[in-house]
């Protein structure tokens, strides 16, 4: 007798647009096929976000990062998935210049890596492009307020929206990327109060990172979550203390060579000599 097996069908786009004003929306950031095969199981959609140059290469911003690079773990992403969403960052330079260029390399990108979804940076400005993008095909992910690829400009990682009448700016901007076509906004580094003005502004969801808890969706960097790094802004909260468990490990592994107390005969193998 055959059995059949249950097909996983990954989330799709219009399903994260339908959740907004509803159940919030879980993401993180992922780089690699293990750690996405794990969080895969608890969040909606997972973002391949241009912070692996930081993060994974030790880049001191995202500016640096080439498109390959983001191919390359975009990949390595979706062949760890089955059902979570997919979203790949477009690094800085692959798309400011022209839509068409933008079109070019956001394809490039959905064709190689199979993902489901790009985002890029910037409000007003990128409408067009947004428009460009979602009328050929291509779903936008939209991101406001810190965008990390603008810190030259913005003079650092700084919080947006002290000052209240700067509001109207990013709120303008949130309705710009939304009408153009942007399934979902990210909305990232603004005081509370704003984060809750622009969720309410438009009918995409917002996903919140240094925002607020009334954002349609909440994510975060994985390894920031995770405890792999010793500082973190004060919008991630720690969920695990991965980093000291993998230095304790490498360190009783360390100790266990010097004294060769490691290999032991289970990690060794023996020959078929009676």
């Amino acid at each position: 007798m055959s059995t059949q097996t249950e097909t996983i069908r990954r989330i799709t786009v219009p399903q994260i647009r339908e959740r907004k004003g509803g159940e919030p929306i879980v993401s993180l950031t992922s780089y690699h096929a293990h750690t996405a095969a794990i969080a895969e199981k608890y969040c909606d959609f997972l973002l391949v976000g241009d912070s692996l140059g930081m993060v994974m290469h030790g880049m001191e911003s995202t500016v640096g990062v080439p498109l390959d690079l983001m191919i390359m773990h975009g990949k390595a992403v979706v062949r760890g998935t089955k059902r979570a969403l997919v979203v790949v960052d477009m690094p800085f330079g692959s798309y400011e210049e022209s839509p068409s260029q933008a079109f070019r390399n956001a394809a490039k990108i959905m064709k190689e890596t199979q993902c489901q979804a790009v985002k890029l940076e910037g409000g007003a400005r990128m409408a067009e492009t947004i428009k460009f993008l979602s009328e050929r095909g291509i779903p936008v992910m939209a991101h406001i307020g810190l965008t990390p690829q603008s810190t030259n400009i913005m003079g650092g990682f700084k919080t947006q929206g002290r000052d209240e009448e700067s509001w109207q700016f990013h709120i303008d901007d949130a309705v710009a990327v939304a009408e153009a076509g942007a399934f979902a906004v990210v909305v990232e580094g603004v005081v509370e109060p704003l984060a809750d003005r622009i969720t309410k502004a438009i009918d995409v969801p917002t996903i919140g990172i240094g925002a607020s808890k009334t954002c349609d969706g909440q994510i975060l960097v994985m390894e920031d979550m995770l405890g792999l790094n010793d500082w973190v802004p004060k919008f991630v909260k720690k969920f695990g203390a991965v980093g000291a468990a993998i230095e304790e490990a490498i360190a009783d592994y360390a100790e266990d060579v010097k004294s060769r107390a490691f290999p032991t005969q289970d990690n060794v193998y023996g020959s078929n000599k009676k």
